[in-house]
């Protein structure tokens, strides 16, 4: 008898739920029903493309005060001209140790991002020269079209070349972060010896 009991509570808790469920469900069908996180939908937050009535201009997205530095942006203080080349030249050093860890990886970032043009010894023998384009001039025998001997090219004018391009060569500072491209740097005076 007092499994009898049982039996009837849990069944007629169960048919409870069920009709529960079925009147709440069917109720309005434009509803989502309880949100679990409202503030993962309707967040406080203005978008950026919101208008905002905190600011004077009434803009979310707001610019940067003048003279900001992104965090982890490397400033490279040397124009992209003729000028800005020769000054580079005369003034920047290579900041990273030649060692073989650096070197090593010079040549893989060469090998992955330059040598489809310059070739793999930078003899301007790579594979885009057999599809037409003009071969850029060898590290250690040709001449640079800024003027002088590319084997007696500095740091600085590599890494200014690199940054900015120069030519049909396009810049690689969006492919290659400054520290990559000062690895790069180091291998390429190995390829200057060549």
């Amino acid at each position: 008898m007092l499994a009898m009991n049982k039996f009837r509570v849990l069944g007629a808790s169960a048919i409870a739920i069920v009709a529960a469920i079925c009147v709440t469900s069917c109720k309005d069908k434009a509803s989502t029903g309880w949100e679990y996180a409202p503030n993962m939908y309707e967040h406080i937050a203005y978008d950026p493309d919101q208008k905002n009535p905190n600011f004077k201009d009434g803009k979310t997205a707001q610019v940067p005060p003048a003279g900001t530095i992104p965090v982890g942006f490397t400033r490279f203080d040397y124009p992209n001209t003729k000028d800005g080349y020769t000054q580079a030249g005369a003034e920047v050093a290579n900041p990273l140790a030649n060692n073989k860890a650096n070197f090593e990886e010079g040549k893989v970032l060469f090998l992955h991002f330059c040598s489809p043009c310059h070739g793999e010894n930078g003899q301007g023998d790579g594979l885009v020269t057999q599809h037409g384009y003009p071969p850029p001039p060898s590290y250690s025998k040709g001449q640079s079209s800024r003027g002088g001997a590319m084997k007696d090219l500095t740091d600085g004018k590599i890494y200014h070349t690199i940054t900015y391009g120069v030519n049909a060569m396009g810049s690689y500072a969006s492919q290659l972060a400054p520290e990559e491209r000062w690895k790069v740097v180091l291998y390429i005076h190995h390829l200057q010896t060549l």
